[in-house]
Order: C-alpha cells, then sequence, then structure tokens
C-alpha cells in the first residue's frame, strides 16, 4: 500500500474488462459524475410470509422485514461479485469484505438522534446469523447511545474550522490512495458495500439518494412503504449506483436477481456465498 502503486488494503485491483471501462474513470472521475438511479417495485410477500413464520420459533430477537430484505441483497451481491466493486484514483477494485451499512435513530421523532450501523455479511452467514447480527448491533447502538465512529466525528467536529478543513482534505488524500487508518474506516457507512435507509419505517416513499465521493461506496438503496396491490405485497425500492463498476445490463439482472431471492426466501438459509441462478 502507498502512493505509488495499485495495491489497497481493503480491495484488489481489476484489470477493466475492455477499453470503455478503463476510459470511462478518466471521462468521469468523480462517483457523483456516473451515477445513474433505478426505481423498482418488487412482490415481497413470500419473504413477509417467511419472516412472519420465523418469528412464530423462539427467536431471541424480532426479526424483521428489513432484516429480510437486506439479507436478499447480501446474497445477491455474493451472485453477483461486480457489485462489491468501486472506483478510487481512476483504478477499479474488487472490496474484500460484503458490508451493510444503515442509519438507526434512538427514538422516531424529530429530536432522535441517528446512529451509524455497520454489519459484515460473511460468507458463512445466512438469514439466521445476519439477521441476529443486525439485531444486536441496532440494539446496542440505540443502548450505548453511541459507536466508535461517532467518537471520532465528534473528536474531529472539536476541531477549529481551519484545523478541521486541513484535517479533512489529509484525510481525503489517504482514503485516495487506500491508506486511511482503521479507526477512519471500520464502521463508516461510506466503505460499505451497500449503504441502506428504511424509508418504509417512517412511512415514506423510496427516493433517490446520492453517493459520496469520499470513501468506497457504490451503491445506496432506499426502502420505501409496503402496500397492497392485487393481493400480493409490493414495496417500491430506489438504487443509486456508480455506474463505472459494472453496465446497466449487470445492474438490471441483479435486481431481478434481488427480487427471485425475495420470491424465494429459503434461498436465504443457505450459505449467502452459494451462487444463486435465476430459473429461465
Amino acid at each position: 500500500m502507498g502512493l505509488f502503486t495499485k495495491k489497497r488494503k481493503d480491495a484488489d485491483w481489476i484489470q477493466p474488462k475492455d477499453a470503455i471501462q478503463a476510459i470511462v474513470p478518466f471521462i468521469m472521475p468523480k462517483r457523483c459524475d456516473a451515477e445513474v438511479s433505478s426505481k423498482v417495485d418488487i412482490d415481497v410477500t413470500n419473504l413477509i410470509n417467511y419472516i412472519e413464520e420465523k418469528n412464530k420459533h423462539d427467536l431471541d430477537y424480532k426479526m424483521t422485514f428489513f432484516h429480510g430484505l437486506v439479507c436478499c441483497f447480501a446474497k445477491t451481491v455474493y451472485s453477483r461479485k461486480a457489485l462489491n466493486r468501486f472506483v478510487k484514483n481512476k483504478r477499479l477494485y474488487q472490496k474484500k469484505n460484503v458490508n451493510f451499512a444503515f442509519i438507526a435513530k434512538d427514538k422516531m421523532s424529530d429530536s432522535g438522534e441517528e446512529r451509524i450501523v455497520c454489519v459484515d455479511a460473511l460468507e458463512n452467514d445466512n438469514i439466521n446469523t445476519f439477521c441476529h447480527k443486525m439485531a444486536v448491533d441496532i440494539f446496542k447502538v440505540r443502548k450505548e447511545g453511541t459507536n466508535d465512529m461517532d467518537g471520532v466525528l465528534k473528536a474531529f467536529c472539536s476541531l477549529p474550522k481551519w484545523l478541521l478543513s486541513i484535517v479533512v482534505k489529509i484525510v481525503f488524500f489517504l482514503d485516495n490512495h487506500g491508506i486511511n487508518p482503521k479507526a477512519l474506516t471500520e464502521g463508516d457507512t461510506n466503505y460499505a458495500t451497500i449503504l441502506v435507509s428504511n424509508l418504509g419505517s417512517i412511512q415514506t416513499n423510496s427516493c433517490y439518494h446520492h453517493l459520496n465521493e469520499y470513501g468506497t461506496n457504490s451503491i445506496v438503496l432506499t426502502i420505501g412503504t409496503i402496500r397492497e396491490e392485487k393481493g400480493r405485497k409490493m414495496v417500491d425500492l430506489q438504487l443509486t449506483l456508480d455506474e463505472r463498476i459494472a453496465d446497466g445490463f449487470y445492474f438490471a439482472r441483479s435486481i431481478q436477481l434481488a427480487e427471485y431471492i425475495a420470491q424465494h426466501p429459503e434461498l436465504l438459509e443457505e450459505d449467502f456465498s452459494k451462487v444463486v441462478e435465476m430459473e429461465k
């Protein structure tokens, strides 16, 4: 790792598959330049029924629709590995870890503080282990009222503005070259495979959410309110993606796979790393 190498501690460099993929980061050097957004409705009837059945058993936590949907995307990422990529310093990288980040409010009110939650989805995780991790981490953050990243941010914000500006520029430089210390990356939503916002929890539709230049996050997912349509339960999703990591056909097929998994939730009992192939 360093200033004059392709190596990063959090990812492996990938040789672009063609000239277009190689040149695009030079034409669109910023992540926000390469944003594409897609809004879709997916059928989650089977997933909701499956989760309701799960909660009839003696779980030590309540499994939610949000937990289940995140699992669908975790399984999708392991089956569609290009979703776990990012472009940094005009190079394409494959992340070594799959992780999801979201914001949990300590109470549902305007005065409720937001807490960052980041959870690793391991190869041998499944819906049972991963949902448990999410539930435990959310409970812990809400109970303690803070996490390590909150402490780092508060320390930064205590600096005078002129010094904070310099520090942020240095942090951006280190991030661009993959040499940021672990204390600045672990638990940061900007380094998640997918950043998820559950707007349905506040009875709001999904919406467009921008990507950030800082970090390695290439996908943001917002989840809307569940509604009934012709006897089926539907939810609207909106994804914002960095089009430099894969083409539009790949993204479309990936969304279709996530819906396919939601319609066949028994697949979530298997390890996330077991590749899912949609039936023709």
